[in-house]
């Protein structure tokens, strides 16, 4: 299974188990050996703080943003010390659309589509040749 599905599958699980309870601040998102420690970014204020002033980020390791209705959000870099790569996430667990993401930049990096998650990781972690994948 590749990274990308692996995330992808892990994304749709975590949603259907917690559809009807409330986000927690950290969650450990497993499907087969992968093991993705994300942070849960479900509230504007933490939305808003992301990863910024970050030095370092594990590997797989990020940080999961949850919207309250899909749309087509953007992100930037601005304070942000690490390059990033960002999935912008459907409701279906589907890629939109896959970014790297310079340090420290304040050129906008959007969902090509209406998103209701977005994952970001270190730069390079998410696999741009599957944006289209579908689960």
């Amino acid at each position: 299974m590749s990274r990308v599905r692996a995330i992808i599958c892990t994304l749709l699980l975590l949603c259907l188990a917690l559809a009807s309870a409330a986000w927690a601040e950290q969650s450990v998102l497993r499907i087969g050996k992968l093991k993705i420690e994300a942070e849960v970014a479900a509230t504007e204020q933490a939305r808003q703080q992301g990863l910024m002033h970050r030095t370092q980020l594990c590997p797989n390791c990020g940080m999961l943003f949850v919207f309250d209705r899909a749309d087509r959000y953007a992100f930037w870099m601005k304070n942000t010390r690490l390059p990033l790569s960002i999935a912008f996430i459907a409701d279906d667990g589907s890629i939109i659309n896959i970014e790297e993401m310079r340090p420290e930049t304040t050129a906008n990096h959007s969902a090509e589509g209406a998103a209701r998650y977005a994952l970001e990781m270190n730069g390079g972690e998410i696999d741009g040749a599957t944006a289209t994948l579908q689960v």
